[in-house]
């Protein structure tokens, strides 16, 4: 499956007037396509000077030779930063500016609400791996807001709002490199809303991130996440089988041991229930390692009783026993990502005690589950797993909210 081609139809103009498409939203193919002949650069114009240029901005924000062809282009700018402390360094919570919208409401007085200016959050989280080397991971918003309706997540009370273009998926990115001058080794679309939804324009995002004439970021140090939309997981499944794609990794955020207790935290296991997103899974394509990363977020006396444990070990079982079996190695395919539930504003349920994190995690061990528990980080900043929104836009009524239907 080849994604569809947006540089001169669905790219946004970097200004009102301009018919041409954004250029962070370009791969540097379509770059060239679009803005060849456009620009002279170093005296080099034609391909040349476009490559040229594409490289300069990618890699050093340098906007020389393009401000030829969009006079009024700025690079984004960073409209709020904040710090939070953690013992690999600085947690980095900021946003972007982006355009608004206008969204048609039911049954509201007016029909229509309109949020003149809106903005993404990213998250850039400190990383010590095994080799004492500090790196960061760059967590990536794919909306604003989030149809999905988790309970446990501050972005769902939201509701969607508007999907995310490539070229501002990509701006997280260059904010970070460029604005607040931290190169991200990996990145993960974990932020606000569901990459599934907007699958489009995540993966035209990343094919501009893996581009080597420009971010040059390696496929497999990106990692898409998503609640379960099984028509998504099966569409990626596919799409992975090109050339350059097949390191991408995929997480699940599962937060559920069995039917009842996931259809009761998120509704989209109404509409896929965990044997259909298991099935899924069983088919996800395996190359290179082939990891598949399920994510746990554990919650008082919801979803971390000793039962819990067992029923997670046989959703997994299957997954793993696939993988022993068609690679024939002896290691699971299926990591177990807990993460210790960060409260939402308002939140019905507290932080699960360190005593209980670790009790959860000697379950999970005693069944032969590979679990690793993800340390809390930016939770003091509403920078943590499920945190991310804005608190200004909460009320579901003002927005579209809904599941694909069967």
């Amino acid at each position: 499956m080849t994604p569809p081609d947006p540089s001169l139809s669905n790219a946004t103009p970097t200004t009102p007037g301009d018919s041409l498409p954004h250029p962070l939203g370009l791969t540097s193919d379509q770059f060239i396509k679009a803005y060849a002949g456009r620009i002279i650069l170093d005296r080099i114009g034609g391909a040349p000077g476009a490559l040229l240029a594409y490289r300069r901005l990618f890699r050093s924000a340098n906007l020389e030779g393009l401000r030829q062809a969009v006079p009024h282009f700025e690079t984004p700018a960073v409209a709020t930063l904040l710090r939070d402390q953690c013992p690999e360094g600085d947690v980095l919570k900021f946003s972007l500016r982006v355009p608004g919208t206008t969204l048609g409401i039911p049954g509201s007085l007016h029909g229509t609400r309109t949020f003149d200016q809106l903005a993404t959050e990213s998250v850039l989280i400190p990383m010590i791996g095994r080799k004492r080397r500090l790196t960061h991971t760059l967590c990536v918003s794919s909306q604003v807001g989030c149809a999905m309706g988790c309970r446990f997540c501050e972005t769902a009370q939201m509701g969607l709002i508007r999907h995310l273009e490539p070229h501002e998926i990509v701006a997280q990115w260059f904010a970070a490199t460029h604005a607040v001058g931290i190169r991200p080794a990996n990145m993960v679309f974990m932020g606000m809303g569901e990459p599934m939804d907007n699958l489009d324009n995540v993966l035209q995002a990343i094919d501009v991130l893996k581009d080597n004439n420009g971010a040059g970021m390696p496929i497999s140090k990106i990692t898409i996440s998503t609640v379960g939309r099984v028509d998504g997981i099966l569409r990626l499944a596919e799409h992975i089988h090109q050339p350059g794609w097949r390191r991408l990794n995929l997480a699940i955020s599962l937060n559920a041991p069995n039917d009842e207790v996931r259809s009761d935290l998120m509704p989209i296991n109404r509409r896929w229930n965990m044997a259909e997103l298991q099935a899924a899974l069983l088919q996800f394509p395996i190359y290179g390692g082939g990891k598949l990363c399920i994510e746990y977020v554990l919650i008082p006396d919801v979803n971390d009783l000793p039962h819990h444990a067992k029923e997670i070990a046989d959703f997994v079982a299957p997954i793993n026993a696939h993988y022993q079996h068609e690679t024939l190695r002896g290691v699971p395919r299926v990591m177990i990502n807990l993460i210790p539930y960060n409260p939402r504003r308002n939140s019905p349920w507290p932080a699960p005690t360190e005593e209980a994190v670790d009790r959860f995690i000697d379950l999970l061990n005693a069944h032969n589950v590979y679990v690793k528990r993800r340390r809390t980080k930016g939770r003091d900043l509403m920078g943590a797993c499920g945190q991310l929104g804005s608190a200004e836009i909460r009320q579901r009524k003002l927005v579209q909210v809904g599941l694909p239907k069967p």
